[in-house]
């Protein structure tokens, strides 16, 4: 008996608490979405199995540098995080691998971008009527932009301690791009209205492509400076992209660069999913408002565009509005999928990459402004 005793007091087994197990149950639930249901799987994946290792007496993965013993392994990965490396980074990469020749074509679909953030600011205003501070409000309202890394880097500046939830949030929602958006765009449409069939965009020069990557470089910085960090990585990708001359970066930031870092992004938030932190009413408020900010930005740009056809000859499909969202390029595909299902031989997909980009650029925009306000107010 003593010698059990004692082999069970090396084990972890006695660490264990009920809060772990049920966060064993979250983790469980977020790898079969991810995997089974092929939700976000590049970015759950690695959150899900980080939140399982957070949930676990682990030694030496999390633990901060104390005097000479040197910090754990995560404690390392999350700096990327914390010194807002990763969000960045991967705006590189999503720069490289994106064609922002269809809202050069059709400047038009800034105007949904545009829209989509209407949700942004309608549950900013909605969590600070729930009792969360205007920081945590402004974290929370940025989920309805539909875009994981702008969340992840507002959270981090300003409010950390809802990092995890935030992140979690962003990320399912966007997963769920196909189940939340067609009800939506079904219902502020007709039929009549989702067939409609838009004309060929034009062909825009790679001349036009790269004047464009810096141009709106110089004027989002010089407007909203706290969106640097986003806004520059994202059109450098952009520009390594369309130059023509520096393929294997392009390739770089396409493949290896956001692989690696979309690893150790996703893992360094799934870390902090401690039960303790996670289990907590604040984190289902959250989750609520995450998709009441989603329906809105979603809503907002199908209206948007309605609004629009009132004063233009050439008219615009609804359903690209609601790709004003920053989930690309999942949300031009969903507008794509529904405008075939009004009418067979429409293709909707480039032009719904117009408003996809813009609404990527708004997002960043917004959280610039959220950030230069709410630190300086």
């Amino acid at each position: 008996m003593g010698m059990l005793n004692e082999f069970i007091s090396l084990t972890a087994f006695g660490q264990l608490t009920v809060q772990m197990v049920i966060m064993w149950a979250v983790s469980c639930i977020l790898l079969y979405l991810a995997v089974a249901r092929n939700f976000e799987p590049l970015l759950l994946v690695p959150i899900a199995f980080g939140a399982l290792l957070a949930n676990l007496p682990t030694e030496g993965m999390v633990n901060a540098p104390m005097g000479d013993v040197p910090g754990g392994l995560f404690y390392y990965i999350a700096q990327g995080v914390h010194l807002e490396l990763f969000p960045p980074i991967i705006f590189l990469g999503v720069g490289a691998l994106t064609d922002f020749g269809p809202v050069i074509a059709n400047p038009r679909t800034f105007l949904l971008g545009a829209a989509a953030q209407f949700g942004v600011f309608a549950t900013f205003i909605g969590a600070t009527l729930l009792g969360f501070s205007t920081h945590q409000a402004a974290a929370i309202g940025i989920i309805g932009g539909a875009d994981g890394p702008t969340s992840i880097f507002l959270a981090n500046k300003l409010a950390p301690e809802l990092l995890a939830p935030i992140a979690v949030a962003a990320y399912s929602y966007m997963a769920l791009v196909p189940l939340i958006q067609p009800p939506i765009m079904r219902a502020l449409t007709t039929r009549q209205e989702r067939a409609i069939r838009m004309q060929s965009l034009r062909q825009v020069s790679r001349a036009e492509k790269l004047a464009f990557a810096l141009i709106v470089t110089v004027l989002v910085i010089l407007l909203v400076p706290a969106a640097s960090a986003l806004i520059g990585m994202l059109m450098l990708g952009n520009f390594l992209r369309e130059c023509g001359v520096t393929e294997r970066l392009s390739k770089a930031a396409q493949n290896e660069i956001i692989n690696i870092v979309t690893i150790l992004l996703g893992t360094s938030v799934g870390i902090t999913m401690t039960g303790a932190r996670f289990l907590q009413v604040e984190t289902l408020k959250i989750l609520a408002l995450g998709i009441v900010a989603f329906a809105i930005s979603t809503a907002s740009g199908v209206l948007m565009a309605k609004l629009m056809n009132l004063f233009s000859k050439e008219k615009i499909n609804p359903l690209i509005g609601s790709a004003g969202v920053s989930a690309v390029p999942m949300a031009a595909r969903v507008s794509q999928i529904e405008g075939q299902r009004a009418d067979p031989g429409n293709f909707l997909l480039m032009h719904a990459m117009g408003p996809n980009v813009a609404g990527v650029i708004g997002t960043a925009i917004v959280a610039g402004y959220f950030i230069a306000r709410l630190n300086t107010g």
